[in-house]
């Protein structure tokens, strides 16, 4: 009689493993969200210029344009590590004065 028990165990068990993995192994829904801050990606150019020269014009303001673009999120993002920064020592200091209470 025990060695039944212990098969039907044995199935239990093995059936609530193999439950576990068909759940585990479920895809998950894929979400991609934007940025908040991102500047708008640069457009390209509607029509291809007809020169050499004037096609080097073109790509030469749309990197301009990239460049300054960056530049600008650089600005943003060395503002937020100076915000970042404050905010640590000040929680530092309140760190220092929670522990002479």
């Amino acid at each position: 009689m025990s060695t039944h028990k212990s098969l039907i165990y044995l199935v239990c068990v093995a059936t609530a493993g193999c439950i576990a993995t068909l759940t585990a192994q479920q895809p998950s829904p894929m979400i991609v969200v934007q940025p908040a801050n991102t500047a708008p990606a640069a457009a390209p150019a509607a029509a291809a210029p007809s020169s050499g020269e004037s096609a080097v014009a073109a790509a030469i303001k749309t990197l301009e344009q990239v460049k300054a673009a960056n530049d600008a999120t650089l600005k943003k993002q060395e503002a937020m590590l100076q915000q970042l920064d404050e905010l640590q020592k000040a929680a530092e200091q309140l760190k220092v004065f929670s522990k002479r209470v």
